[in-house]
């Protein structure tokens, strides 16, 4: 008599995480990337009093730059950031994993925040130089007969040859600490999944260890969604005043004539004497309302791959 043998579902692996994060990353860089461009257009202080709102800014560039104006620099994290997100996720994964005696266990909220958290400072390494490109780019404004180059190769080739390898980290301080909001990113996305109702055993993301199924087999759509924008909202509001810190060190040169923006501290200490404490989170409304759709677009993006391929 032979024995019946249960099939086991298939093990998701970092590869598979990595692969959904990065195709997770380039749905997400396609919907979000013109609320980046206002969002650092505001931070900007050289150039945020042109715009008096977030809509201001929206029809202002499309006016003056085009539809163009609002993807400019985007070659940089596209070719960066959705492998960069995949990134963020299987090192999430992994540093999860080193935290549990037992696979099937299932991790606390507090072990996921540093996850995230931790998965974001390694980030922060490639975020950088990447992100430092982008805000130069981002930053500029044509005016007829500029001669400002424009290209991404121009500002790479630029920082290469006035700062050296040590220009594409300027300002790494403040990304590193902005990149930590990842832990609340994360945590807050398995919390919204924990406790949202259903019939259904749990299987979010942070539990799939032994198993094949992705939060999508066990979770209805609206769940997925509510979860990716409060994951969206949960990680900005945390460290978003350290956005605004990074975005005023990479838009200025280090060595101009008494730049205030040298350091993390010295900017931190500049910025609230000259414009208070609200300078911290100028231009946090375009970031949230980038962050809902973006983070929606993500998760779901991620957890539709995993459930595919497993």
């Amino acid at each position: 008599m032979s024995e019946v043998t249960e099939a086991k579902p298939r093990e998701i692996s970092a590869t598979l995480d990595f692969f959904a994060g990065t195709v997770g990353g380039m749905a997400a860089m396609v919907v979000g990337y013109p609320f980046d461009t206002v969002k650092v257009r505001f931070q900007n202080p050289q150039i945020a009093s042109k715009y008096r709102s977030t809509l201001h800014a929206f029809f202002k560039i499309i006016r003056e730059e085009r539809i163009r104006g609002l993807y400019r620099g985007i070659a940089a994290p596209l070719a960066g950031a959705p492998p960069l997100n995949g990134l963020v996720f299987s090192t999430y994964r992994s540093l999860m994993r080193a935290q549990l005696n037992d696979e099937n266990a299932t991790p606390t909220l507090t072990q996921i925040h540093l996850a995230g958290a931790g998965s974001g400072v390694i980030s922060s390494l490639i975020t950088t130089p990447a992100e430092l490109v982008k805000i130069h780019q981002q930053s500029l404004v044509r005016t007829s007969g500029s001669a400002i180059p424009l290209r991404d190769r121009d500002v790479i080739l630029h920082i290469w040859r006035h700062h050296g390898v040590r220009g594409f980290y300027r300002g790494i301080t403040a990304t590193a600490l902005r990149d930590v909001g990842y832990g609340a990113y994360f945590a807050a996305y398995e919390a919204t999944l924990r406790y949202w109702p259903r019939a259904s055993r749990n299987c979010d993301y942070a539990n799939r260890e032994a198993g094949s199924d992705s939060a999508l087999a066990s979770h209805s759509l609206a769940a997925l969604l509510t979860a990716g924008g409060m994951a969206g909202i949960a990680g900005w509001v945390v460290t978003f005043p350290f956005d605004v810190v990074k975005t005023r060190i990479q838009s200025t040169a280090a060595a101009a004539p008494n730049n205030p923006y040298r350091t993390t501290w010295s900017t931190i200490v500049a910025s609230y004497r000259a414009e208070g404490l609200g300078v911290f989170f100028r231009g946090l409304a375009p970031t949230l309302i980038r962050a809902i759709p973006v983070n929606m677009v993500t998760f779901t993006t991620f957890e539709a791959v995993v459930h595919l391929f497993s």
